[in-house]
């Protein structure tokens, strides 16, 4: 592996994101990009509640997933998970803003492990995602000008 990618963290997330329609559908936005890490947000709609009007799990869980995703993919290499675990310690109902926060905890040669935070707008957790992540040899490309 190259010890110097093609793209930066930030160039990784948006070749990402460029192609990413379930991001999108979730309304993620994206605060800060850096090496490991992801921050970003996103607005509980209508149709993210469960039969009892609050956030139904998968929600958290693929919010979570989106963040891990564009944390362990910074380094400039493909990365996919390898396995992954959800708490789920509070809901969140019709337009909250939730925040999710994505640090990488170790890097090995091979394999990562991230921790995941969601946190509604008073700082309350709601969830605590765990993932482990492996790293292949494949470069991320850059977007293309086209």
């Amino acid at each position: 592996m190259n010890d110097k990618p093609n793209v930066t963290p930030q160039q990784a997330v948006a070749k990402m994101l460029a192609h990413d329609k379930f991001s999108e559908w979730l309304g993620i936005q994206v605060d800060k990009i850096d090496l490991g890490y992801c921050k970003l947000h996103y607005t509980v709609k209508d149709d993210m509640l469960n039969g009892f009007s609050i956030i139904h799990g998968g929600v958290l869980f693929a919010a979570s997933d989106s963040a891990f995703a564009f944390a362990c993919n910074t380094h400039g290499y493909i990365t996919v998970a390898l396995e992954v675990s959800i708490s789920f310690t509070r809901s969140a109902t019709l337009g909250e803003q939730l925040t999710v926060e994505a640090k990488e905890i170790h890097m090995g040669n091979k394999t990562g492990v991230y921790e995941i935070r969601t946190v509604n707008e008073k700082g309350e957790l709601l969830s605590l995602f765990k993932g482990t992540a492996y790293r292949t040899a494949k470069e991320i490309e850059p977007l293309s000008e086209n």
